[in-house]
């Protein structure tokens, strides 16, 4: 199973990207999506994650209102769409899968079972 992320780039403040992780490999079974980041000097954070239904979804508090986790499961492919974007936004996104379709949404509730590869995000001010 592998995760392959895409969309990072560089970007003015107040812009938006959309960040995209694709999903091959899986085949009958069920798993949550979530994005981490890590920005320099900093330790990995859980962003906002989605169950498998859709029904279930997390944000941080520092993206509320600003960004948008979306999931096709006929694609197997997560979405973050991140609008407003600001400086402290820059960092190295993650997509992760978890082992089961549910996650508690809180910040330590999202169990990593495979880690997709970072795409870069820079917000110039």
């Amino acid at each position: 199973v592998q995760l392959q992320a895409s969309g990072g780039g560089l970007v003015q403040a107040g812009g938006s990207l959309r960040l995209s992780c694709a999903a091959s490999g899986r085949t009958h079974s069920t798993y949550a999506l979530g994005w981490f980041r890590q920005a320099p000097g900093k330790e990995r954070e859980f962003v906002a994650g989605i169950s498998w239904g859709g029904g279930t979804t997390y944000y941080v508090d520092s993206v509320k209102g600003r960004f948008i986790i979306s999931r096709d499961n006929a694609k197997e492919t997560v979405y973050l769409q991140m609008n407003s974007l600001k400086p402290e936004d820059t960092a190295v996104y993650y997509c992760a899968s978890s082992s089961g379709g549910y996650f508690v949404p809180n910040p330590e509730g999202f169990a990593v079972a495979i880690w997709g590869q970072g795409t870069l995000v820079t917000v110039s001010s």
